[in-house]
Parts: C-alpha cells; structure tokens; sequence
C-alpha cells in the first residue's frame, strides 16, 4: 500500500512539474556537473560482474541515465563521468551524450580512487569553477535546479561544499552529519549525505594526482573549519546499493509509469 501511495504522489509531482515548466525551457548552465561511476558494486554481484552499477536498469532505463536528463532537464550541458571496472560499457552506452542533450566527458581510472580522489581526478576536466556532484547509484526526485543554486553560492558564503542530506534508511540508521540551521556540523541529530552535492574545485586541491582518498576525510576537516553548509531533502530518495533495493525500486518506478498510463 505504501508503495501504491508513494507511485501515485510521485506521479502527481512529476505532472505538475511539466505542467510549470512546459512553456519554457531552462536556460542552459555552463556549469559542469560530475556523476560518480566508478564503484565496483561489491554488494550488487553478481549483477555487476558483466554490467557497471550505473548501467544497471529500474523504470526502463539505467540508473546512470536518471541523473543524466534531470541534469540537462535543469541547465547543465557538460557532464564528467568518472568510471573504472568494466568502465567501456559506460562510455559504449552513453558515448558523447549528444542524444542527451550534454556534452559528457570520461575521467577514467586504472582502479577506484575513492570519491574524493575520483574528483581530484577529473579536476582537469572540472575546471576551475564550482560544480555540482551526484552519485550514480542513488535515486531521487530532486530538482538538480536546488544543486547549481548551490553550488553559484558557494563563493559568495565562502564554502567549499554544500551537501544533502536525507532521512537515514534503515540500512545507515546511525547517519552522518548533522545541520545546524545551514551549517553541517558532526555534533547533534546524524543525517544521512545523500551523495548528491556541490563542491568549489579548491576542495581537491591538496590531493595529489591519482590518490585514493575518502570524501569524509577532507568533509570533517572543512565542517570544522565551518565552510561546508547543507540542506535536510525530505523528498523521495534511495541508495540503489543491493539487488533488493534495485528491485524494490523498479517496482516502485513500474507503479508510477501505471498510474500515468504508460
């Protein structure tokens, strides 16, 4: 029944957000944005030993491509994918993002160097600019407008990074930071970071080139130094981290496509 009920609200959401946007389109960012592929998929076996998780597919498309057209749907145009096992797929299935409307560039890696040390990776491909990040296998209802509002603000508040936290799943009760008004913080009620986020390219500035390193380890130095705000998102999201979670999800994407007729 819950499931029923979030399929029906879903849809009633995504209907009125054509309805508002349908006379004119957004215009164009030229802000970049990086989706977050590299992950083996360690829990997703043995679906991704032939398959890279953000090719794996709920509601008819991969998961990858979610984020790709609510990226394009919101402005941005040039995409970073980082990949690195069975890393091909990704770019043979996507290519150079034309039919997406986006210019996707590849930020290849001999072996998975975190997500931090993935995005000083691809600083190169980044630039200089701050830019929006999400991971590839999460899913929400977000409008990626709210990330490149972010991440515009960055410099004028003086941040490096700007995170969205959510609800903690039953599978991460324990949470990961905390928000005190906008300003994330590790003491009081644990949030969980959403994997979707903004970030100044000055964040990755001290790792050195091809360094495996953690996000969280340079994420706490900066939340003590109060240069990293947030926001609670209480709408619909999901860390796609097992075959469970993939099907639960593919049922709930095949429910709302069958209260919108299709």
């Amino acid at each position: 029944m819950k499931r029923i009920v979030w399929a029906i609200r879903f849809e009633r959401a995504r209907v009125a957000f054509e309805r508002a946007t349908s006379d004119a389109q957004p215009a164009r960012i030229y802000m970049k944005a990086m989706i977050l592929a590299a992950g083996r998929g360690e829990r997703m076996r043995p679906l991704t030993d032939t398959l890279p998780k953000a090719l794996l597919v709920a509601g008819g498309k991969p998961l990858i491509v979610w984020h790709i057209e609510k990226l394009v749907a919101a402005g941005f145009s040039r995409l970073v994918i980082n990949h690195a096992h069975l890393g091909a797929l990704i770019e043979g299935a996507l290519g150079n993002g034309a039919r997406f409307g986006a210019e996707i560039m590849y930020s290849p890696e001999t072996e998975a160097l975190e997500t931090a040390g993935g995005i000083a990776h691809a600083r190169g491909l980044l630039g200089e600019a701050p830019f929006a990040v999400v991971n590839a296998d999460v899913y929400s209802d977000m409008d990626y407008r709210r990330l490149a509002d972010a991440a515009r603000n960055l410099v004028s508040r003086d941040r490096l990074a700007h995170l969205v936290l959510v609800a903690n799943p039953d599978h991460h009760s324990t949470g990961d930071f905390a928000l005190r008004e906008d300003q994330v913080t590790c003491d009081g009620v644990l949030y969980t970071f959403s994997g979707m986020a903004a970030y100044s390219p000055a964040m990755f500035g001290v790792i050195a080139p091809g360094a495996k390193v953690k996000l969280a380890t340079l994420l706490r130095a900066q939340i003590a130094a109060q240069r990293v705000s947030g926001e609670l998102y209480a709408g619909r999201w999901c860390d796609v981290g097992t075959p469970a979670r993939l099907a639960s999800l593919a049922h709930e994407l095949a429910l709302a496509a069958a209260v919108r007729g299709v």
